[in-house]
């Protein structure tokens, strides 16, 4: 039985990979060694130093390094985690923004350029809401010591407006003291500090956060929007596996995968257990998700997510991160290409 190192990204708890780490799902031939760190570092600390056999991966990241030849990974088509990332941005209200659409000729704060949740941000305000990512200032926390970027050489794209925060400052305390228009400091900022991102608690940003408002004020609504127009959840990540080990065990990608899909299947069998007590109608909001998202909102697999692949390609040659869409077959286990 191989013995695999198995990087998750945490916090916070993945109820659809759970089972696997509390083994009450096991993948055949393999016994699983988890390790929890944010998804920040793991990703960064596996473009570095391939450190994991088994790691989540930025998507965009990924395509990147694949596209570059950084690292030597191999990777299997689940996604464990999605949301709506254009929901996640916040602004000042001496800004004069009124909706996405106001964006233009604004300063926006992101943690990283090339990170999964920014391409799909300035593609979503670009095709969806009319904001070309040319007539925006990008600003970006993360140094380029300890960025993605930094790992696999990214430069700023010919024609954009691209900014570094200064070292003694955050997304956070630049947005609350409207040194920045809008940034991304939603309630996911609530983290563990870590030695990448700055924002991490917007309680520590000192300023008037009465002036700090959503730009999406209905994140239900934004999201039921871009469904109904769309068909999907955006997802933001993947698994790699290590490519020396891959190529030693090339069966694990296959397993994996059948373990994955498994664990998430068993997640939702036993979703309605895990409804907090407190949550007067949680019943009635899991129903009401499914109402909207289906039975399956986190689909793993290609044939299943093809439309959403295929937009973020272009989106990533559109913003430069790519220079062409790639093939499937130099991206995912050959054994996972009809999954």
């Amino acid at each position: 039985m191989a013995k695999l190192t198995l990087s998750i990204i945490a916090p916070p708890r993945n109820d659809r990979i759970q089972p696997l780490l509390d083994g009450i799902i096991q993948p055949e031939g393999i016994e699983l060694i988890p390790t929890r760190s944010l998804g920040a570092v793991t990703f960064w600390r596996q473009l570095k130093f391939q450190e994991y056999d088994i790691a989540a991966m930025s998507i965009s990241s990924y395509f990147i390094a694949k596209e570059r030849g950084v690292g030597d990974m191999v990777g299997v088509p689940v996604f464990p985690n999605r949301r709506f990332m254009q929901t996640e941005l916040c602004y000042h209200v001496d800004s004069g923004i009124k909706g996405p659409g106001n964006l233009v000729g604004k300063k926006v704060g992101i943690e990283e350029y090339q990170q999964s949740a920014a391409v799909w941000t300035r593609g979503i305000l670009e095709h969806d809401f009319g904001v070309s990512q040319y007539k925006v200032h990008w600003y970006m926390e993360r140094s380029e010591e300890f960025s993605h970027g930094g790992a696999t050489g990214f430069k700023p794209p010919p024609g954009i407006s691209f900014n570094r925060l200064p070292e003694n400052k955050s997304l956070a305390s630049m947005l609350v003291n409207h040194e920045l228009d809008v940034a991304v400091v939603q309630k996911r900022f609530e983290r563990d500090t870590n030695i990448i991102d700055r924002t991490t608690h917007i309680r520590g940003a000192d300023g008037d956060w009465s002036k700090v408002r959503p730009v999406f004020p209905d994140m239900i609504g934004e999201g039921e929007r871009f469904y109904k127009k769309h068909g999907y959840i955006p997802a933001n990540n993947i698994y790699v596996i290590r490519g020396e080990l891959y190529r030693k065990h090339p069966w694990i990608a296959f397993n994996l995968f059948d373990a994955f899909e498994k664990a998430k299947v068993w997640s939702y069998d036993h979703l309605a257990e895990s409804i907090p007590l407190g949550l007067i109608f949680g019943a009635q909001y899991l129903a009401k998700t499914r109402e909207i998202f289906g039975s399956d909102p986190f689909p793993y697999g290609l044939k299943k997510n093809m439309k959403m692949l295929e937009t973020f390609f272009d989106y990533s040659v559109e913003q430069g991160m790519l220079t062409a869409r790639p093939k499937l077959e130099d991206l995912f286990a050959p054994s996972t290409l009809e999954l």
